[in-house]
């Protein structure tokens, strides 16, 4: 209560009085306020006006002031939201109904000892009281799923781990080669899934799918039981919230992990297509044997697509749904009875609901026995390298980035030929064990790269080593060791297109297969202006094979007999920058190419097997170089991949290609001459090496050619070639034409 006196105090001062929450009369309170207010006067008079200095005065008024209340905080809400007008209006109409409610209210109104009752029945609510409270409750219940619906978000991004799937490589022929990636998964469309796979699926897991919400109370009701009295949360869940559980969570068997799970089933029940939501499960689930999705379970189990099973093989697949480890028949008997019993149940379940008639089910006795282990891990060895060599290229050409391809999901259609394949790998391990027996030592620091490519660049075998496991090292892909000899079909080929200056301002004089050149050993390299000296003062001579000479010699014939030194001359007059070029544009890489010396006329580039028979594939086709592949087709999903596949360019001149080749085919026949009938197509030359540390042998057969080279490096201590101490034979039984007659066979 405040109360002024007029006279008493300044202006701006209030006195508060505190009047007793007890109901006074007019006449009690008309007596204290003159009670007051002759104290107040008393005390007023026995002050002298203007004792008090101006310091005093002003304590004295910030002690007397006291704040005025503020108001309660409705009046103010209301003020603030401007709401009065629609209270007025509201007014009339709500204060009827809360006169009529009142009473009711009341009576919900807790009274506890209640009245009337007597003993224990006093403290107990009345059944409106009860009825209240469940009401309550379930608004309460409902008003919280809907903001726990609110808040909860689908993320953009999957589980990465639950999409992820395998990358499968095919051979030339389109039949399975190898899979790779951390599981196994191929996503395969709803429509490619057989209706008695879908259906055998949902009969044991979720038979209402397509008509249900997403979600199933009783199941979910069931399974919060289990968590809050056991611990248990399995069951319940739908394929919608299964699916949800598979990508967007993680597998922790928590309450709130359920309750998430169940506002996510709801809101992508809305979001997405039935049809979408049971497509996504079966290409996400767990199968057992490493296998995610329905397509890989179907190969894992059966060896063969999903397209082909049928309803008892499907009603298995189901089962491992519940728990591979637990139905998988192969890993033991309580397993298998677990496994009959289920699949059993589920044929019967499809029954039950209409998709599978009596008279089929009454077909399917026997259980269908799984294989006993997974195909799918049966890759060999020699497909370690292979695969290798594909993704390498594929995602290059293909332009995928390492995350995407990892991710997987990849068709990758390869260029290898199986059949070549197993000859060459075949050959080389016939060497490999030949060279283990005679020097085991020697041996175990051998290498043998081989690799055959067609004219048109497709790699169609190639052999990286004894096992990938083991050493990674891809000795077809290596460029460690010099060509030596097999080198000479490139500077005679920029020979034929350059032609050669005998004097250094002066014009190229035409070259042809007719050309002399001297072919003695030991014959000293001329330039226009003397002989060449190296760094040490000497000439530079080249030598021949077993050091024979043959005079004067057409080159023709030098390349058919392999007598070195009229080529290391022919670079000279070419000049090794036009020797350099040309052996680029036939295929062999910048890199490995020498040093621009005379050396680089005997092959002291280190090409890899792939590189050689590349460029020796040049000539086969008229001049024309394409880069070689080793894949020709990519697909996505079954979606195709752009794919960058490299187009024939001119090399050299049909001419000059037809010469070499027809060189070439010479010194196969004069090495070999009962190797092959006198129809066949065949062209090749050995190669050899200075210190002895390299033997090759390349050769055409038609269209394709094939490159071995053999050689030592110890890998354990470096990369310099080692002398190969007859493990790469003799001229008259070389290893490497043994190698490369054995994967190009027949000769025909």
């Amino acid at each position: 209560m405040q109360l002024k006196v007029s006279g008493l105090f300044p202006v701006d001062q209030t006195v508060q009085l505190r009047v007793p929450s007890q109901r006074i009369s007019d006449a009690e309170s008309e007596s204290a306020i003159s009670e007051i207010s002759r104290s107040v006067e008393a005390d007023s008079s026995q002050r002298i006006p203007g004792d008090d200095t101006p310091d005093q005065q002003h304590r004295r008024r910030n002690r007397n002031r006291r704040k005025a209340p503020s108001p309660p905080l409705g009046p103010r809400l209301v003020a603030a939201l401007h709401l009065a007008p629609l209270l007025a209006f509201l007014a009339p109409h709500v204060a009827p109904l809360a006169d009529r409610l009142a009473p009711y209210a009341r009576r919900m109104r807790p009274q506890y000892p209640r009245p009337g009752r007597t003993g224990w029945r006093r403290w107990l609510p009345s059944w409106r009281q009860w009825l209240g409270g469940a009401l309550a409750g379930v608004g309460l219940s409902g008003l919280l799923l809907a903001v726990a619906y609110a808040a909860t978000d689908i993320p953009d991004n999957l589980n990465s781990y639950a999409t992820q799937q395998d990358n499968v490589y095919f051979w030339a022929d389109g039949t399975p080669m190898a899979r790779t990636g951390w599981v196994q998964r191929q996503a395969m469309p709803l429509k490619d899934i057989p209706d008695d796979v879908r259906w055998a699926v949902l009969a044991a897991e979720n038979a209402s799918f397509y008509s249900d919400p997403g979600i199933s109370v009783q199941g979910i009701t069931r399974a919060l039981f289990r968590t809050l009295g056991q611990g248990d949360t399995q069951g319940g869940s739908t394929i919608t919230q299964q699916y949800v559980k598979n990508v967007y969570l993680n597998q922790d068997q928590t309450l709130r992990r359920k309750v998430t799970e169940a506002m996510m089933a709801l809101k992508l029940d809305n979001r997405m297509s039935k049809d979408e939501i049971l497509e996504s499960y079966l290409n996400t689930s767990w199968f057992g044997r490493g296998t995610y999705g329905i397509q890989r379970a179907s190969q894992a189990y059966y060896g063969k697509d999903v397209s082909e099973l049928n309803a008892s093989e499907a009603a298995f697949l189901a089962a491992l749904l519940k728990g591979a480890g637990l139905y998988d028949p192969t890993l033991s008997s309580a397993n298998r009875a677990r496994a009959v019993e289920r699949w059993s149940w589920t044929l019967d379940r499809m029954v039950q609901i209409g998709k599978l008639s009596q008279a089929e089910r009454d077909t399917y006795k026997k259980f269908p026995e799984p294989l006993k282990r997974n195909p799918l891990y049966d890759t060999g060895e020699q497909s370690d390298y292979l695969v290798e060599l594909a993704s390498q290229y594929a995602k290059k050409a293909a332009q995928i980035s390492d995350k995407d391809f990892d991710l997987g999901g990849y068709q990758i259609y390869t260029t290898f030929d199986k059949r070549r394949e197993d000859q060459l790998t075949e050959a080389v391990t016939k060497a490999r064990k030949k060279a283990l027996k005679d020097d085991p030592k020697a041996a175990k620091s051998v290498h043998y790269g081989a690799a055959s490519v067609a004219s048109d660049g497709r790699i169609l075998a190639m052999h990286g080593g004894p096992d990938h496991r083991k050493q990674g090292y891809n000795e077809s892909n290596a460029t460690t060791v010099p060509a030596g000899s097999a080198f000479t079909p490139f500077v005679y080929a920029a020979g034929l297109e350059h032609g050669v200056r005998k004097t250094r301002d002066g014009e190229a004089t035409a070259v042809t297969g007719d050309s002399v050149y001297d072919g003695d050993d030991d014959v000293p390299v001329t330039t226009p202006e003397g002989p060449y000296w190296d760094r040490s003062g000497r000439k530079v001579a080249a030598s021949n094979d077993g050091n024979k000479s043959y005079g004067q010699i057409s080159l023709h014939r030098a390349m058919a007999l392999s007598v070195n030194t009229p080529f290391m001359q022919l670079g000279m007059d070419t000049g090794l920058d036009k020797v350099r070029s040309t052996a680029e544009a036939a295929g062999l890489l910048s890199s490995s190419i020498g040093a621009q010396v005379p050396t680089l006329s005997m092959g002291s580039s280190t090409p890899s097997a792939i590189r050689m028979a590349s460029g020796y594939s040049t000539f086969a086709a008229a001049g024309k170089h394409t880069e070689p592949y080793s894949v020709r087709r990519i697909t996505h999903n079954g979606d195709k991949i752009s794919l960058n596949l490299p187009d024939p360019r001119r090399a050299v001149g049909a001419d000059v290609a037809e010469e070499v080749t027809s060189a070439l085919t010479d010194a196969f026949r004069t090495a070999h001459p009962d190797a092959a009938p006198a129809t066949a197509q065949v062209a090749g030359k050995a190669g050899t090496t200075p210190k002895d540390t390299a033997s090759w042998y390349v050769g055409t057969h038609k269209s394709v050619s094939t490159a071995v080279v053999v050689y030592r490096i110890d890998l354990a201590k470096s990369l310099e070639p080692l002398p190969l101490k007859g493990l790469a034979g003799t001229a008259d039984d070389s290893v490497p034409y043994g190698i490369w007659s054995g994967a190009m066979s027949p000769l025909g």
